[in-house]
């Protein structure tokens, strides 16, 4: 067992936390227990319910996946859900400090269209905005918009990074002290404090500028979640915050290592960019309880329902895949993979190096997709949350609660206490925006700095200084 922090609780290195929020849970059998709601997932009372579990607890921000396709089958879990953003501007009513982060992709949207939106929940919810910037993979995405393929992945990253390049030039575009509502002059806005952005790149023609003032953080929060090399590389170059998914404790720290050197390389500073890796906890006043749960939860999965699910991440036929037997051998390499490479190797190292069978690889999976599930007491999660911390694997957790909301509320009612105890997270809100929850500060705007008053007119001058 870690000992405890001897930190004071108001000083040293603290915890971010982030609850990913998913209808029952992540657990795939989540819905099929007792007291699980089959038709949470487009029930907005209930994910308000849940950020304001989440903000009682003091968590840093939640946060919604996203994806232009349905996923799966219908017919053997719940799939249904809500555009994110719009759920999020409902749950910013109901809360006050919580963060508020939600996926969207760069791959079948432009760019103006997702810095409004961005930027509209940045206004709604007085800075608590957040976007996890992710490209789509998979053929049946690319249909939905008018493709036959779907993009390669390095295109798919390059169209990425000048989207987010135009979608920080759209929030820039007004300057921060642009709205001036000055009745008396008759003049609600500085225009020359306004700007089109006249983008013109290999994706984009773009011309601004954005139909709104600034945000209130100036930018959202960029969140990035790919761990791929292209994925590590954008993240290095643009994100704030990055979702990841690691087995082991090694595998944590050479993945957080890397990343930190790859933000230090583009000249950023390493502090800047939060590495928050994945966690289902499986929670229980004793071990024996929590993994009685556990075992609940898997023999709930429908095993030829997630061995065809496993075979679509492989690439692979479900009949190449026998549940008593190990992966084959001549799996598709990652070079091989057009989307989700990091996952796909993730998966398939976890069944090699532990000898899974299909079956044992499909019950590890079910709780997490890949991410590490965890089961215990709350001291035992806390002790597992706290070792990754100390020991450079992490800056905090994405912490993914199997079952809804009992899991959220186990982790709100009896790991954050512990975790306080110690030192390691806050006790209270000490910032309004979450940009402030995570320590990172306002970015400056490119646009007002570029302004050289030497330069201005008169008449300019007269009505910045009104």
């Amino acid at each position: 067992m870690t000992k405890p922090s001897k930190r004071d609780a108001d000083g040293g290195r603290q915890l971010h936390l982030n609850a990913f929020l998913m209808s029952t849970g992540h657990h795939e059998a989540s819905w099929r227990l007792p007291e699980s709601d089959s038709f949470a997932g487009t029930q907005v009372a209930h994910f308000q319910q849940l950020a304001r579990t989440a903000e009682r607890g003091t968590f840093d921000s939640i946060f919604f996946a996203d994806s232009p396709v349905l996923h799966g089958d219908v017919g053997q879990r719940p799939y249904g859900t809500l555009e994110p953003t719009l759920l999020l501007s409902a749950i910013a009513a109901v809360t006050d400090r919580i963060g508020l982060i939600a996926t969207a992709s760069t791959t079948y949207n432009d760019p103006y269209n997702l810095a409004r939106r961005f930027a509209s929940l940045d206004h709604i919810s007085g800075g608590r905005a957040g976007w996890n910037v992710v490209t789509t993979a998979g053929e049946a995405a690319a249909r939905n918009f008018s493709l036959e393929d779907q993009p390669a992945h390095w295109r798919r990253y390059e169209r990425a990074a000048e989207f987010l390049d135009v979608a920080r030039k759209l929030w820039d575009s007004w300057e921060d002290e642009a709205p001036v509502g000055d009745k008396a002059a008759g003049v609600w806005a500085d225009s020359y404090r306004v700007h089109a952005v006249n983008h013109t790149g290999r994706y984009f023609r773009i011309q601004g500028p954005l139909d709104a003032p600034r945000p209130p953080q100036g930018h959202p929060l960029i969140v990035q979640a790919g761990s791929s090399e292209d994925g590590k590389d954008f993240a290095a170059r643009y994100a704030e915050a990055v979702f990841t998914a690691q087995q082991t404790l090694a595998e944590a720290q050479r993945f957080y290592a890397d990343l930190k050197r790859k933000t230090a390389a583009v000249g950023r500073d390493p502090e800047t960019i939060k590495i928050l890796p994945g966690i289902v906890p499986i929670i229980g006043s004793t071990e024996q309880e929590a993994r009685r749960l556990e075992r609940q939860l898997d023999e709930l999965i429908h095993p030829e329902h997630a061995r065809k699910q496993l075979a679509g991440v492989l690439r692979v036929s479900p009949e190449s895949l026998p549940l008593d037997a190990q992966l084959p051998e001549d799996l598709p390499s990652e070079d091989e993979i057009e989307g989700a490479k990091s996952r796909y190797t993730l998966i398939v190292e976890l069944a090699r190096r532990e000898r899974l069978t299909v079956r044992q690889l499909i019950g590890r999976l079910g709780g997490g997709r890949g991410h590490r599930t965890f089961s215990g007491t709350p001291e035992q999660v806390a002790d597992a949350i706290q070792e990754w911390f100390e020991k450079g694997a992490a800056d905090g957790f994405n912490i993914m609660p199997p079952v809804l909301p009992s899991g959220l509320d186990a982790f709100v009612d009896h790991v954050i206490p512990i975790l306080r105890a110690r030192g390691l997270f806050r006790r209270k809100y000490t910032g309004r925006t979450l940009r402030e929850h995570y320590g990172l500060a306002r970015p400056a705007n490119t646009f007002a700095e570029a302004v050289d008053l030497s330069e201005l007119t008169g008449r300019e001058l007269l009505v910045s200084e009104s």
